[in-house]
C-alpha cells in the first residue's frame, strides 16, 4: 500500500481545558474531537494521515488548521461550510477524583455529507475511519468506498472502520458497515451487557461477515473478536500517576488502527492500543506519546 494515508472523518472543535490541581488551576487550549484526536495520535506514531470534517472560516478555524499543519495532518479534504460556527468545548478535569466534565457549545455547523465525500480521491487512502455522527450520510460514504473497492484486488482495497460511541439509535446501523467496529462501553451497557466479552458475543450478530468487533472497558482493558468467535483480551496499562483520561479512547482507537493497518494481528493491536492509551492518561495532551 506504499505511503497511502489513513483518513479519519468526524468532529473537530476547539477545547478549553481547566485542570483543577491542589494549589492552582492549569489552563490551555487544544484541538479536540474524536476523529481529530485520533489523527493527532496517528501522526505522533508516524503514520501518514488525513482528517475530514467541517470547519467554518474564523479565528477558531485558524487555530485548528494551524495545529493540524503543525502536526503534519493532511486537511485537504476538510469541508468548509458557509453556515454555522466551528464548535468549542470547555473541559474541566480533576485528577484527584478522575472526573471530567465536558460542555460543548453545539452549533449549527453541518456535518460532512456524502456529496462532500464524493469529491475525495480515494486512491490515496489505505484505511478510512468514521466517528459515528450523521449515520445516514456516513452509510452513503461507506457505500462509495465499497463501490471503489469492488474494482480492486483484495490487497489494494481500503479498510473501513467505524466508532459507535454514543447511545443513539441511528448510529447502530453503522455496525454492519465496518471491517473493524469500535463499540463503546456506554453503548454496551445500553444494550444490557456488563463486560466487554459479553458485549462482543452479544453484538457480533450486528456486524458484517468477516468483521472485527472491539470494545474497550476503561481500567479493565479491551477485548476484540473476529469471525472465528475467539475473544482476544488485553489488560489495561495504568500510568504511575493518573493525570488526564480525556482522549484515551481516541488514542486507543488510533493505536489499534495503526497496528492493524501495518499488518499485525488483533492481539498485538489491542495490547498496543491499551499501552498507548494508558501512557496518554499519565500526561496532558498527546505530545509525550512520541517520546
Amino acid at each position: 500500500m506504499g505511503d497511502k494515508k489513513i483518513l479519519c472523518i468526524g468532529l473537530v472543535c476547539l477545547r478549553y481545558y481547566q485542570t483543577r490541581l491542589v494549589m492552582c488551576l492549569s489552563q490551555r487550549w487544544q484541538r479536540g474531537g474524536n476523529a481529530s484526536n485520533s489523527c493527532t495520535v496517528l501522526s505522533l506514531l508516524g503514520a501518514p494521515c488525513a482528517f475530514m470534517g467541517s470547519l467554518a472560516p474564523g479565528h477558531v478555524a485558524d487555530f485548528i488548521v494551524g495545529d493540524f499543519v503543525r502536526r503534519g495532518v493532511d486537511i485537504s479534504a476538510v469541508a468548509w461550510q458557509q453556515e454555522g460556527e466551528t464548535p468549542c468545548a470547555c473541559c474541566v478535569v480533576c485528577p484527584a477524583s478522575g472526573s471530567r466534565t465536558v460542555v460543548l457549545s453545539d452549533t449549527n455547523l453541518p456535518d460532512v455529507s456524502a456529496a462532500d465525500f464524493s469529491q475525495v480521491e480515494l486512491n490515496q487512502y489505505k484505511w478510512i475511519h468514521w466517528e459515528g455522527r450523521n449515520a445516514e450520510e456516513q452509510v452513503k460514504m461507506i457505500q462509495l468506498v465499497e463501490q471503489h473497492n469492488s474494482t480492486l484486488p483484495q490487497q489494494q482495497r481500503i479498510t473501513v472502520s467505524v466508532e459507535i460511541e454514543k447511545t443513539r439509535e441511528p448510529l447502530y446501523q453503522l455496525f454492519q458497515y465496518g471491517d473493524v467496529v469500535f463499540v463503546s462501553k456506554d453503548v454496551a451497557l445500553h444494550f444490557g451487557f456488563q463486560s466487554a466479552p459479553s458485549a462482543l458475543k452479544g453484538l457480533y450478530c450486528r456486524v458484517k461477515k468477516g468483521a472485527v468487533l472491539i470494545c474497550a472497558w476503561a481500567e479493565k482493558g479491551a477485548d476484540g473478536m473476529g469471525p472465528d468467535g475467539t475473544v482476544v483480551h488485553s489488560d489495561a496499562f495504568a500510568p504511575e500517576v493518573l493525570v488526564d483520561t480525556l482522549g484515551a479512547g481516541d488514542t486507543f482507537n488510533a493505536s489499534v488502527i495503526y497496528t492493524l493497518s501495518n499488518g499485525e494481528g488483533l492481539q498485538e493491536a489491542l495490547t498496543f492500543g491499551c499501552q498507548v492509551a494508558g501512557k496518554k492518561c499519565g500526561f496532558h495532551g498527546y505530545d509525550e506519546i512520541a517520546v
